[in-house]
């Protein structure tokens, strides 16, 4: 049988464990932050770009860095998860935008920072739900693919649900 997801489908209760265990899996491979990173033609890593950069780091490592930055991190894990890139490659705003809001979060959502409105969307952060008040991300220039407390991250906007 054949099972096709589409943006507008709830997340099929078979991949949600495979979104956790592969972000655990992909925590333990030590990948860098690099802004950017993430979003080549195909998901995983990649270099990452300049553009746009305001991180701490100066100056910006991004252009020679192979990583995955917040959105590209997810981006990854779903076309992992899903068997194709459902997320697609841009950023957490067009993300965020395939996806539906759940007030009620299962481990495999994601949990997006920033403002989301009925008009407009302007995320900064986006990371993946393990239960518990935590998620997988990654997080900022530096750092490497983490578990962090969600109420440590400003600008909670919610959960998502592809």
């Amino acid at each position: 049988m054949l099972l096709l997801a589409t943006a507008s489908a709830p997340i099929r209760e078979w991949v949600a464990p495979d979104i956790v265990r592969l972000a655990y899996e992909i925590e333990r491979k030590d990948i860098t932050y690099s802004w950017g990173g993430g979003h080549a033609d195909e998901p995983g890593p990649s270099k990452g770009t300049c553009l746009g950069y305001k991180g701490k780091i100066k100056p910006c490592p991004a252009a020679r860095t192979r990583g995955l930055d917040c959105s590209g991190f997810t981006r990854w894990v779903y076309a992992l998860a899903h068997g194709s890139d459902v997320l697609g490659p841009g950023n957490t705003d067009d993300h965020v935008r395939r996806m539906y809001r759940v007030k009620k979060p299962q481990p495999g959502d994601l949990v997006y920072f920033g403002k989301i409105t009925k008009k407009r969307v302007k995320t900064h952060h986006v990371g993946i739900f393990l239960g518990g008040g935590k998620m997988m991300n990654a997080p900022e220039t530096g750092a490497e693919i983490r578990v962090d407390d969600i109420a440590d991250k400003k600008g909670f906007a919610g959960y998502y649900r592809f």
